[in-house]
C-alpha cells in the first residue's frame, strides 16, 4: 500500500467519539491509528458519516474538526483541522451539558410562566 501521509502515525487503541448533525448525532469508534494530524477510525458496524465532522478523544484530552480523507465498509481517515485555529471548537461534553441546561431552562421559563398566569 502506498504511504502517503506527512506525518508518521502510531499504533493505538482509543476509544473516540464522532459527532455531526450540529453535535444532536453521535458514534462511538475505535480509534486505531494516531497523530496530532489525524486518525483512522473503526466503527463495529458500517457507518455513514458525513465528509466534516466533530471528533473527540477524551483520553488524549483531544476534540476538534476533522474532516474524511478516505472510508470504507467500517473505517475512515481523518484529517484535524488545526485546534490552534479553531478557537471555538468545545469539547463534546460541555456541548452535551449546555444543551441539557437549556432544555432545563426552557422548563423553568415555561412552568414559571404558568405560575405567573395563576396570579
Amino acid at each position: 500500500m502506498l504511504e502517503r501521509r506527512q506525518h508518521q502515525r502510531a499504533r493505538v487503541y482509543y476509544g473516540g467519539m464522532v459527532a455531526f448533525n450540529a453535535r444532536n448525532s453521535t458514534l462511538a469508534c475505535a480509534v486505531r491509528n494516531f497523530s496530532r494530524r489525524g486518525a483512522k477510525i473503526e466503527f463495529e458496524e458500517s457507518a455513514i458519516i458525513p465528509d466534516r465532522i466533530d471528533f473527540e478523544i477524551e483520553r488524549q484530552g483531544l476534540s476538534c474538526l476533522a474532516r474524511l480523507v478516505w472510508r470504507d465498509h467500517n473505517a475512515a481517515g481523518l484529517a484535524f483541522s488545526d485546534v490552534e485555529e479553531r478557537g471555538d471548537v468545545i469539547p463534546l461534553e460541555w456541548a452535551r451539558k449546555l444543551r441539557a441546561t437549556e432544555q432545563a431552562n426552557r422548563r423553568l421559563q415555561s412552568r414559571l410562566d404558568q405560575l405567573l398566569d395563576e396570579f
